[in-house]
């Protein structure tokens, strides 16, 4: 028996060190996050519902450069992304958010690998972790936008030039792969991806002297070859519509930079952000001071200058949308574990610092040796068995050679217990609401009330983690179980919104309705027109029609016996006798009949 318990913890031990663990218990957490749905899923209009319309007419015309009927204002790689994937699994939401499903899960693992080379494999490991339960970072890897596979070649870029530098033998292997991915980043986002690589600069221009990757040909090389396919779909649509081609690309950039929307003013991102990435972005304050006090300097203007340049040009750029910050999203996840790595460290030196008062010399604490029982106890962790973070987590190249201030040492010191009682309280008063909607009201916020409960429920657990180990002496209590109450429950809540529709489900009422016998059958096995359909309900109208037929602009080119959708207001114009098969919202959807009808 002893023998074979031996043998497997030499198994164990063996799995452990192999490199793919990581990712395994990264995809163990993650994958919940983007496939636990609700059986009904629908688009959300605008951005998404134009994407996958402009991408199924593609499919259906066959032509996959110039389908529309005027220049299009932006470059068609994520079309083309999304139309390949109707082309395979056919025409549906899972279909048009595929791309984003993956490239995010695939983000998460470079994460991974970046935050091993710039600080530690295990700080590495909770930023990918952090990344994962970002909400909107979440939200867009559930959504068909070109928002997250832009993002993934913004990381595998900036992955290139760390190994460039890295492998010196191979560095033209990865030059030429940073310069691919900096091109065909224009074909997927245009001039977007201008703002990400142009906040790698600093660090190109003044680590030069350390990595030369602007002496690397074959950055050059590989951009060239990835402008082919734009300049290729460039030129035919210049031989279809003419200079307006390439014109009009333009334009839509000035246009965005000159246009201030939904009042969004300069300071927006500077509350967005970090209420969008709460509660992570108060720990990646935190990291970043601690990036900026490190002496080592090699990686600073990757980790703190990258976001910070990012986020100051989304500022000066007048159109302001909270998906445009989603580049910052990673840096946030990197230097909240960083952070909070940080903090954990000082979890377990407060407690060294309890206990060594305590008379109870039994009940006296090393962080260096918590037992392997204790972390298998602890779900998600039961899947992970990450080893106790403790003062080796911290890369020592970076931040552990630091020596601070007893006064500054004194004010970080404090920050483990302050959090866990405001994170606690902020949990009771979500829990009493919770409570309170149950009982008194009805309705869909009650959805919002389970969410809130969970999450409430969970954080109510900090103060008691923190309470149990430093004031009780409970060994049970280890830093991994402080680390999993901030961790699982914004993990659980996000899996149970995912569950119950919020997100993926974003127009219910629409896909009811177009569910329904009467309108599913007229949709499935006739031909429909479009008399000014428009606005954010037109574009899931025209997405969801199976059969589109013709766009009229007059009640005159209706036929008779025809279905067209059409605007309630513009229905007493109809010359026509017709029958109304189903309204929803300001559209019918109806049918002409003949005069004698």
């Amino acid at each position: 028996m002893v023998s074979r318990i031996s043998s497997i913890q030499n198994i164990y031990q063996f799995l452990w060190k192999w490199r793919g663990f990581p990712y395994l218990s990264l995809l163990f957490w993650v994958l919940p996050l983007l496939l636990f749905n609700s059986e009904q899923q629908s688009l959300m209009a605008h951005d998404e519902g134009l994407y996958a319309l402009r991408s199924r007419r593609m499919v259906d015309s066959g032509d996959w450069i110039n389908p529309w009927d005027n220049p299009h204002h932006k470059t068609p790689g994520y079309y083309w992304l999304v139309a390949s994937a109707f082309r395979l699994f056919g025409i549906s939401e899972i279909s048009a958010r595929l791309p984003s499903i993956i490239l995010g899960v695939i983000s998460i693992l470079l994460i991974y690998e970046i935050g091993k080379i710039l600080l530690s494999p295990k700080i590495a490991w909770l930023a990918g972790v952090i990344l994962s339960v970002e909400f909107l970072w979440l939200q867009y890897c559930r959504l068909g936008t070109p928002d997250i596979p832009y993002i993934f070649l913004v990381l595998l870029a900036i992955f290139a030039l760390l190994q460039a530098e890295r492998q010196s033998k191979i560095s033209y292997i990865w030059g030429s792969v940073f310069g691919l991915c900096l091109t065909l980043g224009f074909l997927l986002r245009s001039f977007m991806i201008l703002v990400p690589f142009s906040a790698l600069f600093p660090y190109l221009i003044i680590e030069h002297h350390r990595h030369k990757h602007l002496k690397n040909p074959m950055i050059y090389l590989g951009a060239i070859v990835g402008l082919i396919p734009t300049l290729i779909w460039v030129y035919l649509s210049w031989l279809h519509y003419g200079e307006q081609s390439w014109q009009e690309l333009f334009n839509f950039a000035a246009r965005l930079s000159s246009t201030e929307r939904y009042g969004n003013g300069i300071g927006y991102y500077l509350w967005n952000v970090p209420i969008k990435s709460f509660p992570w972005s108060l720990f990646a304050i935190f990291g970043s001071f601690l990036v900026i006090k490190s002496p080592v300097k090699d990686y600073k203007l990757i980790l703190v200058g990258t976001p910070l340049i990012i986020l100051s040009e989304l500022t000066l750029f007048s159109t302001r949308l909270s998906h445009y910050s989603l580049s910052i999203y990673p840096f946030i996840a990197l230097l909240a574990a960083v952070g909070l790595s940080k903090l954990i460290e000082i979890y377990n030196l407060k407690i060294n610092d309890k206990l060594k008062n305590n008379k109870n010399k039994n009940h006296q604490f090393k962080s260096s040796k918590i037992s392997r029982k204790n972390q298998k106890s602890l779900f998600p962790l039961i899947l992970l068995d990450i080893p106790a973070l403790n003062t080796k987590t911290l890369n020592t190249k970076t931040l552990g050679s630091k020596k601070y201030s007893s006064k500054y040492y004194q004010l970080i010191k404090i920050l483990p217990q302050a959090l866990s009682y405001i994170f606690g309280l902020l949990g009771g008063i979500l829990f009493l609401a919770s409570i309170v909607v149950f009982i008194w009201i009805n309705g869909d916020i009650r959805n919002y009330a389970t969410l809130a409960l969970i999450l409430g429920t969970g954080w109510l657990i900090l103060p008691l983690v923190w309470i149990g180990r430093c004031y009780y002496g409970k060994k049970l209590f280890s830093a991994n179980y402080w680390l999993a109450a901030w961790l699982v429950p914004v993990w659980l809540t996000l899996v149970v919104a995912g569950s119950i529709g919020l997100l993926g489900d974003y127009n219910t009422d629409f896909k009811n309705f177009i569910q329904q016998p009467s309108i599913a059958q007229v949709l499935a096995n006739n031909s429909v027109n479009f008399l000014q359909v428009g606005g954010k309900t037109g574009v899931l109208i025209n997405f969801y029609t199976s059969l589109p037929g013709r766009q009229v602009t007059t009640t005159a080119e209706l036929e008779d016996y025809s279905y067209t959708w059409i605007k309630g207001n513009k229905i007493n114009n109809l010359s026509q006798n017709f029958r109304v098969i189903g309204s929803i919202k300001k559209y019918k959807l109806i049918q002409v009949l003949p005069q004698d009808k």
